[in-house]
């Protein structure tokens, strides 16, 4: 697939897009077969588009023969049904290594995700996502984040760069924001370029997003609660921020308060959340931890209200 329609699908996307956790046995090892039903359930449910072995699918966890796997299953599960974009990497090397490993497995795209562990400059940023987006013909979003958070200049010579299609923030900084779409759309009038909310469950953060010009947006909770993400992006869809607002109040908030008391909530919880649901993908490869049994406890609690929200009237919750 080219990057104009890989673009082109995301753009306005019909459903939520999904990151799937990696599942994985008793023994540690990949549960392949658990992870083939989380990815075809999430298709099957409304996902938009497949974003395997990210941060969410602990990327950071797995070989490169256990990415390679995983993307290939993902990209088999879809089957053409929605696009497939895959995690990358790391240093510049072992990044371009991850590239190629996700071209070989089929993947439509690439989430680039920050360097390890260096704090570069600019121009050695834009570097290496040029090598990372040189190294196959898979379009590429870079994931600003951490280390690798960039200027409006920065941002507009990625966008100048063949096969970088999008950036994906997982910063916050709406300021930032704002004037890195600026510059791009004055830079580069017309160039389509895609924008992404990356927060941490960004549902939360979505409504002064979309206030920006950025729609786009990862959805975590889509892997437990698909029914709950899907009304919510529904509710953006269709501009009824009434619903939104029942969302965010009465399900995605408390979940964001209980996410915050535990470092690695992000991905623990969340992968807690999808054996809530009935799907036993294991637990977190170290240094991640588990949810306590409290937490676990008070994050079913936080669905099932929130399931409560869709079958009540609008304005329910707010008489009892």
């Amino acid at each position: 697939m080219t990057s104009a329609p890989l673009a082109a699908r995301l753009t306005v996307p019909s459903g939520p897009l999904f990151f799937p956790v990696t599942a994985y046995g008793p023994d540690g090892g990949l549960d392949l077969g658990v992870y083939r039903a989380h990815v075809r359930r999430g298709i099957e449910a409304g996902a938009a588009a497949v974003f395997a072995c990210c941060g969410t699918g602990e990327f950071h966890a797995l070989t490169p023969e256990e990415f390679a796997v995983c993307v290939h299953a993902a990209v088999e599960e879809s089957g053409g049904r929605v696009p497939v974009l895959a995690g990358a990497g790391y240093g510049t090397a072992l990044a371009v290594r991850y590239a190629r490993l996700a071209e070989e497995a089929g993947a439509d795209g690439l989430l680039a995700m920050p360097p390890y562990l260096v704090h570069a400059g600019q121009e050695g940023l834009v570097r290496h996502y040029r090598e990372v987006a040189a190294a196959t013909s898979l379009p590429v979003i870079v994931y600003q984040r951490d280390n690798a958070v960039f200027t409006p200049a920065s941002v507009v010579d990625l966008a100048r760069t063949d096969g970088i299609v999008g950036l994906k923030d997982g910063l916050g900084d709406l300021d930032l924001m704002q004037r890195i779409v600026s510059a791009v759309r004055t830079e580069l009038p017309g160039e389509e370029f895609l924008y992404f909310n990356g927060l941490p469950t960004a549902e939360q953060t979505q409504l002064a997003y979309r206030a920006i010009g950025v729609d786009l947006y990862s959805s975590a909770v889509f892997c437990f609660a698909p029914e709950l993400a899907l009304a919510f992006h529904r509710a953006l869809r269709e501009g009824d921020d009434t619903t939104a607002h029942r969302l965010l109040d009465g399900f995605y908030r408390p979940f964001v308060e209980l996410r915050a008391q535990g470092r690695g909530y992000a991905v623990a919880l969340v992968k807690a959340g999808v054996r809530l649901d009935g799907l036993d993908v294991g637990e977190v490869r170290p240094p991640l931890q588990e949810p306590t049994e409290d937490h676990v406890k008070q994050l079913a609690g936080i669905i099932e209200r929130g399931r409560a929200l869709l079958d009540a009237p609008a304005g329910a919750e707010g008489d009892r």
